[in-house]
């Protein structure tokens, strides 16, 4: 997955928007306000935080030397992943797509609701 891919994934969800409050260099992709992604995208090697569920963060650290607790992040709600090839694209893409729908499904109906409308 290229640094292109990453961004095409985060921004082809449904509200999704990049934002840079951390400077330049960090990607910031949020939803309805809300943060479901950070990427450094000219990091090398290239990674990305994402929100997860906490017992399913600790397996898939366990599971996986290329997730780890969130870089600068609640570690307990947060994974960074190191995208380097050793996990498949389509697993990342599943993890994007999860914490996309954890921050949704934190959202007031209302604001659900505008999403979909």
């Amino acid at each position: 997955m290229t640094p292109h891919d990453l961004k095409k994934a985060c921004l082809a969800l449904n509200g999704a928007v990049e934002d840079f409050p951390f400077g330049p260099d960090a990607s910031v992709f949020k939803v309805a306000g809300k943060v479901f992604a950070i990427a450094r995208l000219d990091g090398v090697p290239l990674a990305v935080s994402l929100k997860c569920d906490p017992e399913v963060a600790q397996s898939l650290r366990a599971a996986h030397p290329a997730i780890r607790p969130g870089y600068h992040l609640n570690k307990r709600h947060w994974n960074t992943v190191t995208v380097d090839g050793s996990l498949s694209e389509e697993m990342v893409l599943e993890m994007i797509e999860d914490s996309y729908d954890l921050v949704v499904r934190s959202l007031t109906r209302a604001r659900r609701a505008a999403l979909e409308g």
